[in-house]
């Protein structure tokens, strides 16, 4: 499902208009980001988390060259399903 067939289904499913689904949606993407930058967390009872991991600096490798690289420490946004969406997806 893509972000278009996913504000259709929503709009049909709440009896909103595709513009108001669509908003609602990118209100939700934006807070959640916010959220996420400012090194919180949104947790969703049922649904899951979204959370910010950190990614430790290392050394790789350049696979053309075989030279070795410095990679930079980053944050990684990571989603974790709840026991509720387990269970749905599972039945």
């Amino acid at each position: 499902m893509n972000k278009q067939e996913l504000v259709d289904a929503i709009a049909k499913k709440a009896g909103l208009t595709k513009t108001d689904a669509s908003k609602g949606l990118e209100a939700f993407i934006e807070v959640v980001a916010t959220a996420l930058k400012k090194g919180g967390d949104v947790r969703i009872t049922n649904f899951g988390s979204f959370v910010v991991s950190s990614r430790a600096a290392t050394t790789g490798r350049n696979p053309r060259t075989g030279a070795k690289i410095k990679i930079k420490a980053s944050k990684q946004p990571k989603f974790r399903a709840g026991k509720g969406l387990k269970q749905i997806v599972n039945k």
